[in-house]
Formats: structure tokens, C-alpha cells, sequence
């Protein structure tokens, strides 16, 4: 420790700079304050790896580089030292080590500081230094977040493996040690925590899968699965128990697929919690499918329909009759879509009902019900007993058969305005494959009002975005009308991922009367893509480059989801 010394002799001395670069420095520190070393470092004068060294030799303490500055998941160190603390006096715990409580900080604290820390926290502390700027960043990325292990702490997981057996295929279950072995603490809070940290990172599905060395868990957040934690593999059966006692599941039933569903109330609202299991080679791999019923996400208005887009979708949604199809693949959701607009229909004057499976959003106002095809209540037995409800609007889940097709298309020629999906790359092809299935074109022509392909991009980061200039080869190529565009970066506002939030992306095609001439007349793909051209009615891809230009969201981005 040489304290005495100078930092930027101790810099000289070690041939790191020369004498004018530390002149410079100490002429513009004067002026902007700012410590020496980040200077040095920003005028590209010095590395950071070097000045972490010398700091070390300085002091007599570590140096942690950024990647380092990652606090022990298992101590619930945040009981310790709260966030606004360790936000104002710049300091995060790293690791309880016996009485020592290993603190990375900003600057050397002083001993009343450090006498301070010890009343507060019970533990003698042990300081070790980094760059401000990047402990702000790991500040931010660890009170943002919570890890499953915060409310588990490592000596319960320790006990755990010595309590939980894991059971192998051929045992016998015994079903009162599995409620037993489910409601213990280390099990109840490992789910409530695993739940929590999914819906506080906006995610869509929880995956507990089961191998032969461990347990994987991993969540989705905007369509991209990223790994969680793992805990003890002894604990699986524990924790499949806990989930299925929660759907109302048979926790003794190993060999068969499940489904079941809870609800919670969390922050103010209400989610409903879909679960599906299946035996797999290593045991029964859980989903958990998150469905947040907060109203805000049935407003049409942040869909992401462009303004004449939303305009055309509700023209043929306020008609008495026709029917309408929102086509996109699984999980691009075509299902908020069609709950948005039977939302903007929804009153008292109105009649509406729906036939899904499974029933994703329950809305009051709304007849809903579920199929059942095990005793027979399937979309197309379903739908003709509808049209005995006196109904104005009917939604059904989704056309898989011809005969579903033919009641959806006699239910709108005979007045009711009917909502449905088809999995079709876009809006033109919904179209044809109508008449693949078996529709004449007369009558596609006459009942279609309107079709809406889709698909999700995932939302640029606002707080992390960087500026990308537009080449001219670039803006040629994608027809591009600005010069500027973003790419992701990653930050802790977005756990390092580069964006947030998801948002769609429209391809909208009314059925006027020149397409309807065209689908008469049993026209191919070419012919209605080219009117489709003519009319200038955006195709998914140009919907998603008006969202690139507006900086909400990457070409690579629109560029992974849709095509030119």
C-alpha cells in the first residue's frame, strides 16, 4: 500500500503515460473535476485494465473489473443494504463471507463510514473499489431484478438435497409424502419467487424441464427463452408437486400429459396462470403460460396498427355482417387482436359470443365458451348451436376443417359479423387457402370482409438505443426515408438485452369490390398481390420498416419476421 505516492506518479513510475499526458490531464482536471484516472481513460491515454492495477498497489485493496461486480444470488444481500442506500452512497454487496460483508465501492470510505456499515448490516466490512460508472450500472442491474435464490437461501438448498428423493420411474408414488414434500418452505418460495421474477420481467411462459444432471429453467420474455438459475435436481418432483397442487392437477397422474390453471392477484391486477405437463425421459417437464387480464392491453390503439390500417380494421368491424380473419403463425398474437376488437364492439346493445380453446381472456359482457371436443362440443357443433343464440358478433378460435369454414361463412351471409384465425403467412394467401379447403370463390367473394396477417417485433431498448447512419446502398435497398435508424445495445433497464416490449406489425386487405371480382373469378396469388400493390396497401414488411424509421424497433429485428 503506498498511499504517500501520487497516482499519477505511481503512473510514471510504472511507464504507463509521459509527462505531457499527465499534464494534460492535470490541466483539465482542474476544470471539469473530474478524477484523474477516468481522464486518462477517456483520452485513450491509459487502459482500465492498467489503472485498475495500479489503484490496487495504491490503496492495498482489489479492483474489480465489471465483469466481477456480480453479488451472491443465495445471501439475500438486499436485506442488508437497501437499494436507495446503496444508490446514494455508491456502494453493493458482493458475498457474506463468515462476519465479513465483502462491499464493492466508489471511493475508500472513511472509519465512520465504515463504522456506520458495520452497525447497520451486523457484519465487519471488507471494501474492495471500482469505476463509479460501472458500479451505477451493476447497482442498477441487481435491485432491478430478483433472483429466484434471494427468498432460498444456499444452507436451505443444501438441506433440501439431503430431504428431497428423487423418485425413479419404476417407484411407487406415495402421494401423501408429495403434498407433504411440496408444502415445505424451500419448495413453496423457490415457485412464489420463480413466478414473481417472471411477471416482474414482463415474461409469457416459465419452462421447468428436467434432465438427467440437472434441472433447466428458463422463462420468455417478448418470444426469446433466457435461462433462470437452476436448483438442486433433487428437488423437481417438489416442485412439480407445488405446481400441479396449484392448477388442481393429479399430482400422482406421471405418465400423461396435464393441463390446469390458477390465478393470482399481483400489483393490483389479476393473472391467470395456464400449466401443461408431460412425462418426458427425465421426468415431466412443466410450461407455465402467463396471461395478464390488465385492460390497457385490449386497446386497439397500441396494437401497433398503422393510422390507415386501424381506419380500414374498423370500418369491417363496425359492419352487421361479413367475416373477418386475423392470420399469422402460433404466438404472434392474432388472439389479443381479436379480444381488442370484440373490446371496441362490446356493450349492451351487442350480443357477443365466442368459442375458443382455450378461453385466454374472460371479459364480463361476453358469452364464452370453451371446446370440449372429448364429449363432442367442437368449433363446427359449437357454432351451429350459436346461431340459435340470436347473436350479433361470434368469434371462433380458430378455421382448421372445411365444415368450420361453411358455418363461419353461412353465420356472416346471414347477418352476423364473424371474427376467426387462420394460420397463413399473409393476408393474400388467407384468401386462397379458403378455396383450397374446399369454399367456392363465389362464396369467399361475398362473405369476406376484411383479412389482417400479423406478426410481433420486439421493441429497441429507449434507454439503451445507439444511432446506426443509413448508407445510400442501404436506403436503395429497403426503400428507406431517413438517414438515421437504431440498433439494440443492451443496458440494465433492459437486463442487458437490447429491447423491451413487443409490439405488431399489420398487413391489412379490405375487400373491396376489385378484389372481390378477383377472388370470384378464382384468381391466383400473383394477380391479388399485384391489386394489392396498386392499391398500396402496406404488405408486413413495409409496416415494419415505418416502425424502423420511427426508431422503434431494428431492421435486423423486421428483417427476422417478415420479408420484402
Amino acid at each position: 500500500m503506498r498511499t504517500n505516492v501520487l497516482l499519477g506518479e505511481l503512473l510514471l513510475e510504472r511507464k504507463l503515460i509521459t509527462r505531457d499526458q499527465l499534464a494534460q490531464a492535470l490541466a483539465e482536471q482542474k476544470v471539469s473535476r473530474e478524477p484523474l484516472g477516468q481522464i486518462l481513460i477517456r483520452t485513450n491515454a491509459l487502459k482500465e485494465a492498467e489503472l485498475r492495477g495500479v489503484l490496487s498497489e495504491q490503496l492495498g485493496v482489489s479492483f474489480l473489473a465489471p465483469e466481477q461486480l456480480k453479488p451472491r444470488g443465495d445471501q439475500r444481500l438486499k436485506e442488508y443494504i437497501p437499494m436507495e442506500f446503496a444508490r446514494e452512497h455508491k456502494v453493493l454487496p458482493l458475498a457474506r463471507e463468515g462476519r465479513l460483508l465483502k462491499l464493492a465501492v466508489a471511493k475508500m470510505p472513511d472509519i465512520i463510514f465504515l463504522d456506520n456499515l458495520r452497525k447497520m448490516t451486523g457484519f465487519d466490512i471488507s471494501p474492495v473499489l471500482s469505476t463509479a460508472n460501472e458500479l451505477n450500472k451493476a447497482i442498477d442491474v441487481f435491485y432491478s431484478s430478483t433472483d429466484m435464490q434471494e427468498l432460498v437461501t444456499s444452507q436451505e438448498l443444501d438441506e433440501a438435497k439431503h430431504e428431497y428423493i428423487f423418485e425413479k420411474e419404476e417407484t411407487k408414488v406415495d402421494l401423501e409424502a408429495s403434498i407433504v414434500e411440496a408444502e415445505k418452505a424451500p419448495v413453496v418460495r423457490l415457485v412464489d419467487a420463480m413466478i414473481k421474477k417472471s411477471l416482474d420481467d414482463r415474461a409469457s411462459d416459465i419452462h421447468i424441464e428436467p434432465f438427467r444432471e440437472k434441472i433447466n429453467m428458463r422463462y420468455r420474455i417478448d418470444g426469446v427463452l433466457y435461462e433462470l438459475p437452476s436448483p438442486p435436481k433433487e428437488m423437481h418432483s417438489a416442485l412439480v408437486s407445488r405446481v400441479k397442487i396449484l392448477a388442481k392437477m393429479d399430482i400422482a397422474e406421471k405418465r400423461i400429459p396435464q393441463d390446469g390453471s390458477f390465478s393470482l392477484n399481483y400489483k393490483n391486477r389479476r393473472i391467470d396462470i395456464r400449466v401443461s405437463t408431460i412425462p418426458i425421459v427425465a421426468g415431466e417437464k412443466i410450461v407455465m403460460r402467463i396471461l395478464d387480464k390488465r385492460t390497457d392491453l385490449l386497446d386497439m390503439k397500441l396494437l401497433g396498427f398503422e393510422p390507415g390500417q386501424q381506419a380500414l380494421f374498423e370500418i369491417a368491424l363496425m359492419r352487421p355482417y361479413g367475416l373477418i380473419f386475423v392470420t399469422g403463425p402460433t404466438g404472434s398474437g392474432k388472439s389479443t387482436t381479436l379480444y381488442s376488437a370484440l373490446n371496441k364492439r362490446l356493450s349492451s346493445e351487442v350480443n357477443i359470443i365466442t368459442i375458443e380453446d382455450p378461453v385466454e381472456y374472460q371479459i364480463t359482457g361476453m358469452n364464452q365458451v370453451q371446446v370440449k371436443p372429448d364429449i363432442g362440443l367442437t368449433f363446427s357443433s359449437g357454432l351451429r348451436a350459436f346461431l340459435r343464440q340470436d347473436p350479433d358478433v361470434i368469434l371462433v378460435g380458430e378455421v382448421r376443417d372445411l365444415e368450420t369454414a361453411e358455418i363461419c361463412i353461412r353465420a356472416s351471409l346471414t347477418g352476423h359479423l364473424v371474427l376467426s384465425t387462420l394460420h397463413t403467412n399473409d393476408a393474400v394467401t388467407a384468401v386462397t387457402r379458403l378455396i383450397d379447403i374446399g369454399i367456392q370463390p363465389y362464396l369467399v367473394s361475398g362473405s369476406l370482409a376484411l383479412v389482417a396477417a400479423q406478426r410481433l417485433i420486439r421493441l429497441v431498448c429507449p434507454h439503451c438505443k445507439e444511432p446506426q447512419k443509413v448508407d445510400s446502398k442501404l436506403k436503395e435497398q429497403y426503400k428507406l426515408n431517413v438517414d438515421t435508424i437504431y440498433k439494440a445495445k443492451g443496458c440494465s433497464q433492459c437486463r442487458n438485452i437490447g429491447y423491451w416490449g413487443r409490439a405488431a406489425i399489420y398487413e391489412v386487405l379490405p375487400m373491396d369490390e376489385d378484389f372481390r371480382r378477383l377472388v370470384s373469378k378464382d384468381a391466383d396469388l400473383d394477380a391479388l398481390r399485384r391489386l394489392q400493390k396498386q392499391k398500396n396497401y402496406e404488405t408486413l414488411f413495409q409496416s415494419g420498416l415505418k416502425k424502423v424509421e420511427r426508431g422503434m424497433s431494428t431492421l435486423e429485428e423486421v428483417l427476422s419476421v417478415a420479408y420484402e
